[in-house]
């Protein structure tokens, strides 16, 4: 695993639990809104150490319940199924982070009973993907990944950052469409601290109450949506 941070404590990444936070290196997407840019190239002098990471899990069993592994793309990394397994081995939940362009990673990951939660960033509708991403995308591998996440009998939830010059209203009500009967969706608003196109630290998300209108209509196709 070549990761790339470690936050040794969260109240808010894994919900209802006291976790951990792993940050995997690299990712295949250039989102321009990308709020962790120092993530995305591998770095091949890593300076967080595998055993050092499971060393500091196994002296906090029983204090810690969860372990989020984030990113970059966790699915890149060729190891991530042995790591998941020693994590699980320390009798932790698990939650995964994914932009969901690996279905056959994410499956794999399913059948092995190796996580406990899954989030999948739906960065828009299908035929924007590649727009929003700025890379190239297979849509029928996100929607592979959208329909195994919601079979997958796991807790999950789908997310989506709001960029205004990006999604249109009629976008975000397309996304519900491509999640529909989905257990959770999230909308993220965009907030402009750190990103990896410059020029986005100058772009705007919608207003709190066009927020709560994209909720009502998200409403029609998801189980419950939440604005964050």
């Amino acid at each position: 695993m070549i990761l790339g941070g470690f936050q040794k404590f969260s109240l808010i990444d894994y919900p209802g639990k006291i976790c951990a936070i792993l940050f995997t290196q690299g990712c295949n997407f250039r989102c321009p809104y990308c709020h962790n840019p120092e993530l995305i190239e591998f770095k091949p002098h890593n300076p967080i150490e595998q055993e050092e990471v499971l060393s500091f899990l196994e002296k906090r069993r029983g204090k810690l319940d969860a372990v989020s592994i984030t990113g970059g793309e966790p699915t890149l990394q060729p190891d991530l199924i042995d790591f998941l397994e020693k994590i699980k081995s320390m009798n932790y939940l698990i939650k995964l982070d994914s932009n969901g362009s690996h279905p056959e990673i994410l499956e794999k990951i399913v059948e092995k009973g190796v996580v406990d939660y899954l989030a999948m960033d739906v960065k828009g509708p299908l035929k924007k993907y590649q727009e929003v991403v700025n890379s190239n995308v297979n849509a029928d591998k996100i929607k592979e990944s959208i329909s195994l996440i919601m079979n997958s009998g796991l807790d999950y939830e789908f997310r989506t950052t709001i960029v205004k010059s990006q999604l249109s209203p009629e976008d975000i009500v397309e996304i519900g469409k491509t999640i529909k009967n989905a257990k959770l969706c999230i909308l993220q608003k965009f907030v402009p601290s750190k990103t990896l196109a410059s020029n986005f630290l100058n772009e705007k998300t919608y207003s709190d109450g066009e927020f709560e209108q994209f909720k009502e209509a998200l409403g029609d196709y998801v189980d419950l949506c939440i604005v964050r």
